[in-house]
């Protein structure tokens, strides 16, 4: 079996940039829109017996209907050539309250042809897909809201409700596992958070409000490949093992946390026992360009802003951001429009101020510490820190230093 994987479309990212005049679109949602079409025309070019996508078609449940129409486009393209398709329902597609339709619910409830939204966990055999000789367990984004009205337990028992949900969601899995066909492939996909993976800024994943499920439920032999989304770095849990644990990551940066994260959609040759992982990389991604520089001196102070950027050229078409640290009193040197002329050339340039605060306390040349009293020397801390000393502090302050038998009258 020829899979193609891929996840994390988010298509109406339009969070920088401008809109195309010739279709009325963010500039930034046809960027995602042309990975999305580089990996359905790779499905229909190579004949992928399964297209499987791992969940979060959009940024959030509620996407707007040029968009659902957008995707819609995708998606019935490969409906028309006869690929079969799974399409994972996801955080960002479910809406918190039950009951409430997920954003890509208009494929099941229009029963598009060859195309099956997995929105519960279950087991699909090839009665359910098709008759293609293979077998997929669905785990679909668990929500909060579901999660605790089936655990029945109280909001504030969070390690109880995490727990608990972990070991049903483990007794699941096994009891799917127990019913596979033995001599079939099998495929786990799920839109979740697994222990030991990376986010795309290099943070471990830890445990908070996302369920984080254990490494051994996708590690298992017994599966053949699992196919995941969630997480938007690309990585193989399980590198040199079977089964390929594999995030494919998203289709186009997101934010600059995936600056330096290249971007791909997976093809996998799976059969009983073995699977062949060939990672696509998309080409086009837009860059991400994030540099930070400090300045302490006063000389040449824009050709020093320059040179914490790349070359114009490397700019161009770039989304850019440089945050820069100086001395509070280089402000009035900095010529911002000279440098937004510098980088003209990128899609979007940002410029993020961090001018440093003054925190020494300097006394002027008639003043010593040892002549100052103890309020004397609380306001030039408090000036040096920028505290505002309301009365209320300042009264304070004197009951302290009065109860601890100071004077605040000079040494």
């Amino acid at each position: 079996m020829k899979l193609l994987h891929f996840a994390d479309a988010h298509i109406d990212m339009a969070n920088f940039g401008r809109h195309d005049p010739v279709t009325g679109l963010p500039v930034r949602v046809l960027d995602f829109l042309k990975s999305l079409d580089a990996i359905v025309e790779t499905a229909i070019a190579e004949k992928v017996d399964l297209v499987i996508f791992a969940g979060d078609a959009y940024k959030d449940r509620s996407p707007a209907p040029t968009f659902q129409r957008e995707w819609g486009r995708r998606i019935i393209r490969l409906s028309q050539a006869g690929i079969p398709t799974l399409l994972l329902v996801g955080n960002h597609d479910l809406s918190p309250a039950i009951g409430r339709a997920h954003s890509i619910q208009e494929f099941d409830t229009l029963q598009v042809p060859r195309v099956r939204v997995l929105a519960r966990p279950e087991l699909l055999g090839p009665a359910s897909l098709w008759d293609l000789p293979i077998q997929v367990v669905a785990l679909p984004w668990i929500s909060r809201s579901a999660l605790l009205a089936a655990a029945d337990l109280h909001l504030s028992d969070e390690s109880a409700i995490s727990s608990e949900w972990e070991t049903r969601l483990v007794e699941v899995v096994e009891s799917f596992l127990q019913q596979a066909v033995a001599d079939l492939p099998l495929v786990l996909t799920a839109h979740a958070s697994i222990q030991g993976a990376i986010y795309g800024s290099e943070r471990a994943v830890m445990l908070g409000k996302d369920l984080v499920l254990p490494a051994t439920l996708v590690k298992d032999p017994r599966i053949d490949y699992v196919a995941l989304g969630h997480i938007h770095k690309s990585q193989n849990l399980n590198e040199g093992a079977h089964p390929p644990v594999i995030y494919p990551g998203s289709i186009e940066r997101v934010d600059f946390g995936e600056a330096q994260d290249d971007k791909f959609f997976v093809i996998a040759e799976v059969a009983r026992g073995t699977a062949t992982v060939t990672w696509r990389k998309l080409e086009g991604v837009r860059p991400f360009i994030d540099r930070r520089l400090e300045i302490s001196s006063d000389r040449d102070v824009l050709d020093a802003l320059k040179s914490g950027l790349p070359p114009q050229a490397a700019l161009s078409g770039a989304i850019v951001r440089l945050t820069v640290e100086y001395p509070r009193d280089l402000e009035t040197l900095i010529d911002e429009r000279a440098l937004r002329d510098y980088a003209e050339g990128a899609f979007e340039f940002h410029f993020v101020r961090r001018p440093h605060t003054e925190r020494r306390a300097r006394l002027s040349p008639d003043q010593a510490i040892g002549r100052l009293g103890a309020m004397e020397l609380l306001d030039l801390y408090w000036r040096a820190t920028g505290t505002e000393a309301t009365p209320e502090l300042r009264l304070l302050a004197e009951q302290i230093i009065e109860d601890r038998g100071e004077s605040s009258s000079p040494a």
